[in-house]
């Protein structure tokens, strides 16, 4: 997989951990149960692509490209999502794994995070305006001067968002889950 254009393709099964890929572009392309752990993506374009069962542990995308990327069941750790490509960057991840991930500074409306663990990742800083964490677990995830605006946190757990840190106009929170906006104030609160 080098120095092309690859549009419309499936690739199962590809083991490509600690590899780099160089000049490729990959344009409506399906990956199924790869492995692309310690590979290095910098400078690839991942147009309309969706990945599923794969493993993206610390995989480095400094200047990549992705564009309406779909992640499904993948194992995604430590990956630095700021360092990728700001034009036309959407994602969505639906049943992944995603730990100690970092989206700082990143402008990410409308995306949609579905069922999916999301523990210590960091989106300090992140515009998250229409945002969806549908049953999600975001234990230790860090909110920070982050834009949750109509973002809808209704079904998610384990939240820390301090009102006072974050711009939270219009967002969306079930009631049982006002108790992660009032974390800072060492509250013990009874049923």
């Amino acid at each position: 997989m080098s120095n092309k254009l690859h549009e419309g393709k499936t690739f199962h099964k590809v083991n490509y951990a600690n590899k780099q890929l160089v000049n490729n572009e990959f344009s409506n392309c399906y990956f199924v149960d790869c492995d692309f752990s310690k590979s290095n993506f910098s400078q690839i374009d991942f147009v309309d692509c969706e990945f599923e069962s794969c493993n993206f542990s610390l995989t480095i995308l400094k200047y990549a490209g992705l564009k309406d990327v779909h992640f499904k069941d993948c194992k995604i750790v430590g990956v630095d999502f700021s360092a990728c490509n700001d034009f036309l960057f959407a994602v969505q991840f639906t049943d992944c794994s995603l730990d100690y991930a970092t989206f700082h500074s990143r402008k990410m409306k409308n995306t949609r995070f579905t069922n999916s663990i999301i523990k210590e990742v960091d989106f300090s800083e992140a515009d998250l305006t229409q945002a969806v964490f549908q049953n999600c677990d975001l234990t230790r995830s860090i909110f920070d001067r982050s834009i949750l605006d109509k973002a809808d946190f209704s079904s998610a757990i384990n939240f820390d968002i301090n009102p006072e840190r974050n711009r939270i106009k219009k967002t969306i929170f079930s009631s049982n889950g006002l108790i992660g906006l009032l974390t800072k104030y060492d509250l013990v609160i009874k049923d």
